[in-house]
């Protein structure tokens, strides 16, 4: 029974932050209406946002599993419902800034804390793939509700309104309950105690020695190149849609959502597809349609005009179909997390995630300046056309890591033969 409260504590942070991490497209959005703020200055949110999971993920990831998985979930907890309350009560661009250093910082705790988690409460690889593929689906759910909250705050007949800061009275309340369930759910932590009584400086050292192998490089690789593509699409489509699609600033943001829909649907299905097919035929495919996707669905983008009475009905094609590459995405990100995960003892998942946090975050940022300055100095097609570039970096990489991961599972079960997360 406390498994279950653990997961549903679990899940809704998630929750919770998918709601924050994603709304970062739509205050882009809203900062360049709203302030005069300029696409390329618009685009340093994602760098607010993102470096501060990866440095604290680098500074503290290692050694979490001695500070607490629950006290470091309800630090991060505290940090955002503060940050929240902030955004209403001192509307600014620096406000915005403010809330995603804030975002970032409280996600790193989380990210960590979580993913570590589902190690405690897993039997075997399998749930733990389950799990995993589940609690990234809900995140999904989280960034579609997102979508269609801010929209409904959006006032689309008065461009620079203010009104969709009100939005942040009610994330800053889902904060504030979360942060109680949590408070008032015990968690069994000893699972993820080392195996010996090294200090701090040790567990970082061992953070780092985890980066040297072949197997952890590669697929901190795919990570990077994956988050890459899927921030590079999900924090821009509203402003693609707006500007290339001619759609009305809160439809925009709401038509996103078809994006988030597939994310959650692929990663929801996925859970039950990876316990009957071997990942990598599955995640190749994924790879590949996602080129597929892109290739079809942006050359009917271009000749589009405004049309001061569109609606869902009218809306251009590509408006449905260029986000269906979200049901293709959805799988690769806990497919390959699952993978590295089981393939460790439970006391190195932390630090595993630590660096897994480091270099998605890293891939974000990334993903969001590119397509930031490319979307401004040429134009929002050539931007998403780019996308290609990283999609067929990753299925070399996905190669390589098939061929690493299987050797790299048979020598740490010689020297871990107690885990549990081995047979993937």
């Amino acid at each position: 029974m406390n498994n279950r409260r653990i997961l549903l504590a679990l899940f809704l942070i998630y929750f919770v932050f998918a709601i924050l991490l994603n709304s970062v497209g739509t205050v882009i959005l809203q900062v360049i209406q709203n302030y005069g703020v300029d696409k390329g200055a618009a685009s340093v949110l994602e760098g607010f946002k993102d470096l501060p999971i990866a440095i604290v993920s680098f500074l503290v990831a290692s050694s979490l599993p001695r500070f607490g998985y629950r006290r470091a979930m309800l630090v991060a907890l505290a940090i955002v419902t503060c940050a929240t309350l902030a955004m209403p009560l001192l509307p600014g661009f620096a406000t915005a800034k403010l809330l995603f250093l804030c975002v970032g910082v409280a996600f790193a705790l989380v990210k960590v804390s979580v993913y570590s988690s589902i190690g405690l409460v897993a039997s075997d690889s399998r749930q733990h793939a389950g799990i995993t593929n589940s609690l990234e689906g809900f995140f999904m759910v989280g960034v579609l509700s997102a979508y269609w909250i801010f929209g409904w705050f959006i006032d689309s007949d008065h461009p620079r309104s203010t009104s969709w800061l009100n939005v942040y009275w009610l994330v800053s309340s889902l904060c504030a309950a979360t942060f109680l369930l949590v408070l008032t759910t015990p968690f069994d932590e000893r699972g993820a105690e080392p195996p010996d009584s090294r200090g701090p400086a040790a567990d970082f050292i061992g953070m780092l020695r985890l980066f040297i192998r072949p197997l952890v490089c590669v697929f901190i690789i795919t990570a990077f190149l994956y988050v890459l593509v899927e921030q590079s699409v999900g924090t821009w489509l509203p402003t693609f849609n707006n500007e290339i699609l001619k759609l009305p600033a809160a439809m925009s943001v709401q038509v996103t959502s078809i994006f988030a829909a597939c994310l959650a649907l692929g990663r929801l299905l996925a859970g039950f597809v990876m316990r009957r097919l071997h990942w990598y035929p599955v995640l190749s495919f994924c790879m590949l349609a996602m080129g597929a996707t892109v290739l079809v669905a942006l050359p009917l983008t271009r000749g589009i005009t405004p049309d001061p009475n569109i609606g869902w009905s009218t809306a251009p094609l590509a408006a449905f179909l260029f986000p269906l590459i979200g049901l293709f995405m959805a799988p690769i990100y806990p497919g390959i997390n699952s993978v590295m995960l089981s393939s460790l003892p439970r006391h190195q998942h932390a630090p595993m995630t630590g660096l897994l946090v480091i270099f998605s975050a890293l891939g974000g940022t990334s993903g969001s300046l590119i397509t930031g300055y490319v979307f401004g100095h040429f134009n929002g097609h050539f931007a998403f056309y780019l996308t290609l570039v990283p999609i067929g970096l990753m299925l070399v990489s996905l190669y390589a890591f098939k061929h690493l991961v299987v050797p790299a599972q048979a020598g740490i079960h010689a020297e871990h033969p107690e885990s549990v997360f081995l047979k993937h």
